[in-house]
C-alpha cells in the first residue's frame, strides 16, 4: 500500500472533508500517464465523494502540454480540484497557468491558485483567470490590502484620499502617527 493511500485512509477515518495530494510530476514528465492516473484514482477510491480531492500539479515544473495532460488525467480520475502548487517548489501560481487549467477542465472541476499569491490584486487576478479558491500564507496582509483598495474606491477611486472625510486637525494628527 502506498504512503498516499495510507495517509488518505487515515485522514478520511479521522473525518477529513478535503484532501490534497501532489501529482507525481516526474512520472508525468516520463509520460507514464497510466501510473499518474492510477495514483490519483486510488486515492479517490480511498476518499470517495463527498470528500473533496485536490490534485496539486506543481505547474512551475511542467510545460504547457504537461499541465493540460495533468488536468485531463485528474479529471478522468474524478478529482474535484486541480491546484497550481504546494508553494514550496518554484514560483507558484501564474495567471497564464490558472487560465490554462480552467480552460482545460471547464466546469467539470475547480481550480485552486496556490503559491505566490500575496496581494489583494493577486487574488483578484487569479479569480478573474478562473480560480475558484486561493491558497496563501498572506491572508492577513491580503485582507488589509483589500480593505485599503476598497477604501480607495469608496473615496472617489483614489488610494490617496481615504481620510478626506476627516477634519484638517484629524488628518494632521493621523499623519503624525506615522
Amino acid at each position: 500500500m502506498s504512503e498516499k493511500v495510507t495517509e488518505a485512509l487515515a485522514a478520511v477515518e479521522a473525518g477529513a472533508e478535503e484532501l490534497d495530494m501532489v501529482l507525481n510530476y516526474n512520472k508525468l514528465k516520463e509520460k507514464d500517464y497510466s501510473y499518474v492516473y492510477t495514483d490519483i484514482a486510488t486515492v479517490r477510491s480511498c476518499a470517495p465523494h463527498p470528500v473533496i480531492l485536490k490534485v496539486i500539479l506543481e505547474t512551475s515544473q511542467l510545460s504547457t502540454f504537461e499541465i493540460v495532460a495533468a488536468c485531463k488525467i485528474a479529471q478522468s480520475a474524478h478529482a474535484d480540484f486541480v491546484k497550481t502548487s504546494t508553494g514550496f517548489n518554484g514560483p507558484g501560481a501564474s495567471i497564464d497557468n490558472v487560465r490554462l487549467m480552467k480552460a482545460t477542465v471547464g466546469d467539470t472541476m475547480k481550480v485552486k491558485a496556490s503559491g505566490g499569491v500575496k496581494t489583494a490584486q493577486d487574488c483578484i487576478s487569479m479569480l478573474e483567470a478562473g480560480a475558484e479558491r486561493i491558497g496563501t500564507s498572506s491572508g492577513v496582509w491580503i485582507m488589509k490590502d483589500a480593505k485599503r483598495l476598497a477604501e480607495g474606491v469608496v473615496h472617489e477611486g483614489t488610494q490617496e484620499q481615504p481620510d478626506s472625510h476627516k477634519s484638517q486637525s484629524e488628518r494632521a494628527s493621523s499623519r503624525q502617527a506615522y
